[in-house]
C-alpha cells in the first residue's frame, strides 16, 4: 500500500501532514514531527482495519511518499 503525505505549513509556523486516503490530518512543531505523527496514525488505522477485515494483511507495511508542494495557509 502506497500512501502520500501532503505537507503544508500554517501561518503560526506549525507543520501539517495529511494522508487523504485515510482522512488523517496532524500538526507538528517541525515537518519531521508532523510526518512522524501522520505515519504512526496511518499504521494504527491500517492495523485496526486489518483486524476488522477491512483491509488485507498485505496492507500492514505501507510505503509513504511526500508531496513537497507546501504553502503557508491561514486556517
Amino acid at each position: 500500500m502506497r500512501l502520500t503525505i501532503e505537507l503544508d505549513r500554517d501561518v503560526d509556523g506549525r507543520w501539517i501532514a495529511g494522508i487523504e486516503e485515510l482522512n488523517i490530518l496532524l500538526y507538528g512543531d517541525s515537518m519531521d514531527e508532523a510526518v512522524l505523527k501522520a505515519e504512526q496514525a496511518a499504521r494504527e488505522i491500517i492495523a485496526d482495519r486489518i483486524a476488522h477485515g477491512e483491509l488485507p494483511a498485505e496492507a500492514a507495511n505501507p510505503e509513504f511518499g511526500r508531496d513537497w508542494t507546501c504553502q503557508t495557509r491561514k486556517i
